[in-house]
């Protein structure tokens, strides 16, 4: 081994150390295995790996580089999946904790096929909570994870495995899926780069609906410590697939050319709270602050209202009776099939989500078309918005991290500030971008005086996810957080 201190390297910066012949990929694995063992107990990212299995691959990975063949950018560069829905063919999913549920997976997922062909390893899977049904991470199978900022406070959800993961520094790179912030929410509690692209960039498959990643949009991607790495990532998982029928003809050759774009000229709309959500002080001063430093990169920051016509917390409820849909399908097949997981394993899932599942379930036309309303309103919001500003900022979560539950139910605020606050989703200013497609991302603003990771959501123009990687790189030039990771590497 010729190098140390594997956890402090990038994704792209691990993968050109085993392209050049610094460092083995049976060397990566081991040393990566090792830390998981140890660090792992602590903050309950992963809930089971494949070590044996990864060493296999990077066996193989070693007769490959032997050739003088080019695996890809992230060559022998360990990744963690997250335990929800399949993503690796032959290994089993939870659907987050759900024990009745564990069943071996029948596909990849995007995700696990890009990183496999960028030349990366699989080496196990992460936390996520029952269904990924909230923004934070907790269930009744393994528990709560914790950020590696304080151990004890949640990582957030639903990827919060994952983004526990990456921010420890037991793997440079890690799966995550993006139904209401889903990527973005644990990017801000873990202070790491979280992408979710515009609908319609990376594929959807679903089958036998092809449609149900639609209502809110749904979407596969990435945690990561450094812009590159995201933007590398969007290389290999942008495609068009026509099993997706609103998978796009991809047009932009290469998505790392953004890294370096100017964003002088760029006026940027800075929101506290959408006029809506109840935020904690040191959150909205600290990403205020942060946005403010674009001006730096030439761009103008200016306050932006919204005129919303309804509270985040009727927004918050409309979200979790929206995503509810085909979660009360699959209650209502599975029971057909002969396992009724609500009459015999009700144990196993959190009240709120049998709650809203019920809900939805039992919602009529009315119920549905008032969904469509309200996403009309959104979209038309933000779409106002856009006619003026070139990108949209906001604080990703409206709350710092909160302290994990004893009872495998870990959730958000009910009240910030003394005013009314939805539990699962209501903390995060996040969904909104899921209702409409637009794409969107959490950057580290820093951390609050107690020492917890705040976030910077950045939402830009459909389909122009380049914006976004645009001007979160130039942000990571103008306040690097490569630094904030000492905090948990140092942690014994």
């Amino acid at each position: 081994m010729a190098i140390a201190y594997l956890e402090r390297l990038s994704a792209a910066q691990l993968g050109q150390a085993v392209k050049t012949g610094q460092i083995s990929p049976t060397e990566v694995v081991a040393y990566f295995a090792k830390r998981i063992e140890q660090r792992n107990p602590s903050i309950n990212a992963f809930v089971y790996t494949r070590f044996d299995e990864a060493c296999q691959a990077a066996k193989r990975l070693e007769a490959r580089l032997a050739k003088g063949e080019d695996p890809g950018p992230f060559a022998g560069v360990p990744f963690a999946l997250k335990d929800f829905l399949p993503s690796k063919k032959g290994w089993t999913n939870s659907h987050g904790g759900v024990r009745s549920l564990i069943r071996e997976d029948g596909f990849d997922s995007e995700f696990c096929r890009a990183m496999e062909l960028a030349g990366g390893i699989a080496i196990g899977k992460t936390n996520a909570p029952a269904f990924a049904f909230r923004g934070t991470c907790d269930n009744k199978l393994y528990g709560a994870t914790s950020t590696p900022f304080a151990v004890g406070y949640n990582s957030g959800g639903s990827s919060g495995g994952s983004a526990a993961a990456v921010a420890d520094g037991l793997v440079p790179i890690a799966e995550g899926s993006d139904g209401g912030g889903s990527i973005r929410i644990p990017s801000a509690w873990c202070s790491l780069f979280g992408f979710k692209a515009s609908v319609g960039t990376i594929p959807s498959v679903c089958r036998p609906d092809a449609w149900c990643a639609t209502h809110p949009y749904c979407f596969n991607g990435g945690l990561t410590r450094t812009v590159e790495d995201s933007a590398i990532l969007l290389n290999y998982m942008a495609r068009h697939d026509p099993r997706d029928p609103l998978s796009l003809m991809r047009t932009e050759p290469d998505y790392t050319r953004h890294l370096t774009r100017s964003i002088r000229g760029w006026r940027i709309g800075f929101t506290p709270d959408f006029g809506i959500f109840p935020t904690e002080p040191e959150v909205a001063s600290a990403v205020e602050q942060a946005a403010l430093r674009f001006a730096e990169a030439g761009a103008t920051v200016e306050p932006v209202a919204f005129s919303l016509k309804r509270s985040a917390a009727e927004l918050a409820e409309c979200w979790c009776r929206a995503i509810s849909v085909d979660t009360a399908l699959d209650l209502a097949h599975w029971k057909q099939e002969g396992l009724d997981l609500v009459g015999e394993h009700r144990d196993e899932l959190p009240e709120e989500f049998l709650y809203w599942n019920a809900r939805a379930a039992e919602g009529g036309i009315e119920d549905y078309y008032r969904f469509n309303c309200i996403r009309t309103e959104l979209y038309d919001a933000l779409q106002s918005v856009f006619e003026r500003f070139d990108l949209i900022v906001s604080p990703t979560t409206a709350c710092l991290p909160v302290k994990n539950a004893a009872d495998g139910n870990t959730t958000g605020p009910r009240a910030i500030g003394g005013v009314e606050s939805e539990p699962l989703i209501g903390f995060c200013e996040t969904f909104f971008a899921n209702f409409t497609g637009h794409p969107a991302a959490s950057v580290p603003a820093g951390l609050s005086e107690s020492g917890l990771p705040i976030g910077m959501q950045l939402i830009g123009r459909r389909f122009c996810d380049g914006d976004v990687l645009a001007a979160a790189a130039a942000f990571e030039r103008i306040q690097p957080w490569l630094g904030l990771y000492e905090i948990p590497f140092s942690r014994i």
